[in-house]
């Protein structure tokens, strides 16, 4: 792999320890997926924040980077931790989680690192332009990215990430190359999509199927971007998809060729089967949407459906922080509120320690939380629509 004088004297040890440290790490990915060479990175999406996902070893890492003067070179924002980062007592999380939750989020801070706290990066700020590189490790995040914006980065790691971050360049390999960004399979849907969780059953089911592979989709008649953020999450969760093409909606299908590719066929038969497959409860304990985090509209959306109605039981929202402002300005926080719902920041179910908090059956309209909360939270997950799930809970 070539590298510049730059790259050698980091490599040499010249420019401290922390950045050979985490140079090391790249050129060893290259050499290991035969880049030829380290590209610059617009931006990083930094991932392994929850101290749930990390635990002690995690946060000794980071505290011993922040500690050595480990400054990152681009623009770099951070995923969701295990709390809301303000309002973590009032929502009933942990004390002994939030105090080290909360020094894992310094350590990041010291060295330069956005505090976001959110999967979509690309809703508070983190927009890349098309054709961009970036180094991102959130898998839906990253799916989107590739996807919707044209945008291009591996998924990366987190340790790989917080490397690019902090040199600023990543190897150039994988879906940075234009070889590697083709089709592998046409996918053709013959199903009615209404709702994010339609297009989150069919991701869920479609990611199972090609695995790592970039499927072509065919007969997706619109979606918008909260349907299409649901559907690469579900994919990416299920399977390992981080780019997918829509054909006459995402950016990069019209440069694409599905032809001579094999091709899954997906009817109602297959997402009603999905959506039994994901339904392990009934009854359940909470209701927890924006996975990943809401948007603006979401959060608006549901205000609205919940308007002069009451919950008999609990329901997060969750989204980012800055997004939940903007949400708190609008009224629409309010309007949750008054109907005995939460808008919920910074977090959400996926990587918060919810089993401790009493819940053990959750409802969710995300293919990604009900493909994780079983494994990761020890939840039975009731999946389903917006609409379907608050019948659950109304009074």
């Amino acid at each position: 792999m070539y590298l510049t004088k730059e790259e050698e004297r980091i490599l040499a040890g010249e420019r401290g320890e922390v950045l050979e440290r985490m140079f090391r790490l790249l050129v060893r990915l290259g050499d290991i997926y035969g880049a030829d060479r380290m590209i610059p990175v617009g931006s990083v999406q930094v991932a392994g924040v929850s101290y749930k996902s990390i635990g002690d070893p995690g946060l000794e890492f980071l505290e011993d980077m922040a500690g050595k003067g480990a400054k990152v070179r681009v623009p770099t924002t951070l995923n969701p931790p295990g709390m809301d980062l303000v309002d973590w007592r009032e929502l009933g999380f942990p004390e002994d989680f939030a105090k080290k939750q909360l020094c894992i989020m310094e350590a990041f801070k010291k060295m330069g690192i956005m505090m976001t706290a959110t999967c979509t990066p690309y809703l508070v700020g983190n927009l890349p332009r098309f054709g961009e590189h970036i180094a991102w490790s959130e898998s839906s995040a990253v799916s989107f990215a590739n996807s919707v914006i044209g945008a291009r980065t591996n998924r990366e790691g987190g340790p790989s990430a917080l490397a690019a971050a902090l040199c600023g360049v990543t190897p150039n390999y994988g879906l940075h190359l234009d070889e590697n960004r083709k089709p592998s399979v046409a996918v053709k849907v013959n199903a009615e999509l209404k709702h994010n969780s339609d297009f989150g059953a069919l991701g869920y089911h479609v990611g199972k199927l090609v695995k790592k592979g970039n499927p072509y989709f065919q007969g997706i008649k619109g979606a918008d971007v909260d349907q299409l953020k649901a559907f690469g999450a579900a994919m990416a969760a299920s399977g390992a998809v981080a780019l997918y093409h829509v054909e006459g909606l995402t950016p990069e299908a019209r440069l694409m060729d599905p032809k001579n590719l094999e091709v899954i066929e997906v009817g109602e038969r297959e997402l009603k089967e999905t959506c039994e497959k994901l339904n392990t409860g009934r009854e359940p304990d909470i209701v927890i949407l924006g996975c990943p985090h809401a948007s603006l509209k979401e959060i608006a959306t549901l205000a609205n459906k919940l308007e002069g109605k009451r919950l008999r039981k609990p329901l997060w929202i969750c989204t980012a922080r800055t997004t939940k402002e903007t949400a708190t300005k609008l009224g629409f926080v309010e309007q949750v509120e008054r109907a005995g719902g939460k808008v919920v920041a910074d977090t959400c179910a996926v990587v918060s320690p919810i089993e401790r908090m009493g819940f053990k059956r959750t409802a969710v309209n995300s293919g990604k939380a009900a493909n994780y909360l079983p494994g990761f939270c020890k939840q039975e997950v009731i999946f389903g629509n917006v609409n379907e799930l608050l019948k659950k809970v109304l009074a």
